[in-house]
């Protein structure tokens, strides 16, 4: 079915709607209405004109939709609430459980033909951004993942995902790596009078905390774990981008502008949105495609507070979300 044609059916249906909803309220609130002045009535066949639009709208919409492609967002750091760690003039992100069930939805409904994901973020939490990839490498269908202006660390995890990553050529693009952290104060604390005294159960059990000097073994033992990370990190990105992981680790977690991510083989293709349109129709074998934004419901507060968020954030790229700190010790991805 042409746009066009599915263009005049919606129409079609909305004015039927519309002229059954005119004459209901019209027999209901003037023809047989004695006790209410004329005015109310007219009113009343107002209110219901527009009620019965918005149902016919919605009838049409179910019946006639005019999209075929969502498109999801991830934005701001990746975390399982949202809020993430505080970064300057950009704030918390979405949470990661919305961004999967808006792809789900995206893969449960029979109009979509594709996924667009668009993606501004510096990365996150390590499961959380994993919990996208997997819901991207679900849906079926083209997948196309496109970097606005930071797409680093469990961004790029999340791309990875993605049949195809695009990006502007001034897109921050990169930080394929894992950062570990722990505030040491055992000589603050020694100034201070304060003493640490261990009650724990396990050799490793308080490695990291900030209150004393870590062993070499602890030492040893925190960057395994982050080496482990790494390694796993890396192993996706090689597999979903079809690189050498060689290759990979050669960045050194670098982030890089979008023309030399292209030229290095981190990104497909550079290019604006409507470049990503028609790759996604030349994908679907269409002239042009109809976009829908799936986006979660959000209380007012939210809305609110995310607007005042919504600046541009530049090079947030070396800076990750946090998994929950254990006993001072901070990964980040």
């Amino acid at each position: 079915m042409t746009d066009r044609l599915s263009g005049l059916l919606r129409a079609a249906i909305v004015l039927v709607g519309a002229t059954l909803a005119a004459i209901v309220g019209w027999l209901l609130f003037r023809t047989f209405s004695t006790t209410l002045a004329d005015l109310v009535g007219i009113l009343l066949v107002i209110v219901t004109i527009v009620a019965g639009i918005r149902i016919a709208g919605r009838i049409a919409n179910a019946f006639v939709p005019n999209y075929d492609v969502a498109e999801v967002a991830v934005e701001g750091p990746i975390s399982r609430d949202g809020d993430g760690p505080p970064i300057p003039g950009r704030g918390g992100g979405t949470p990661s459980d919305d961004i999967v069930e808006q792809i789900q939805a995206a893969t449960d409904d029979s109009n979509t033909e594709a996924l667009v994901l668009k993606l501004n973020t510096p990365g996150g939490e390590v499961l959380p951004s994993d919990d996208i990839r997997r819901a991207v490498m679900e849906f079926d269908g083209p997948t196309v993942a496109y970097a606005t202006d930071v797409c680093a660390s469990g961004g790029y995890w999340i791309a990875s995902g993605c049949d195809e990553l695009w990006a502007h050529d001034t897109s921050v693009v990169g930080s394929i790596g894992v950062i570990g952290s722990s505030v040491n104060a055992a000589g603050l604390a020694d100034r201070l009078g304060v003493t640490y005294e261990r009650f724990a159960a396990g050799k490793y059990k308080d490695a990291g905390n900030l209150l004393k000097e870590p062993t070499n073994d602890e030492r040893e033992y925190l960057q395994g774990l982050i080496d482990d990370y790494y390694d796993h990190f890396v192993e996706r990105v090689a597999e979903g981008r079809e690189m050498d992981p060689q290759k990979i680790r050669d960045t050194e977690a670098r982030v890089y502008l979008g023309a030399e991510a292209y030229d290095l083989e981190l990104v497909d293709e550079l290019g604006t949105r409507d470049d990503v349109e028609s790759r996604v129709a030349d994908l679907l074998g269409r002239d042009e495609i109809q976009v829908r934004e799936f986006t979660p419901q959000r209380r007012l507060t939210t809305r609110l507070r995310g607007g005042a968020q919504r600046l541009a954030y530049a090079f947030g790229a070396g800076i990750a979300s946090s998994f929950e700190p254990t006993d001072g010790f901070d990964f980040r991805f």
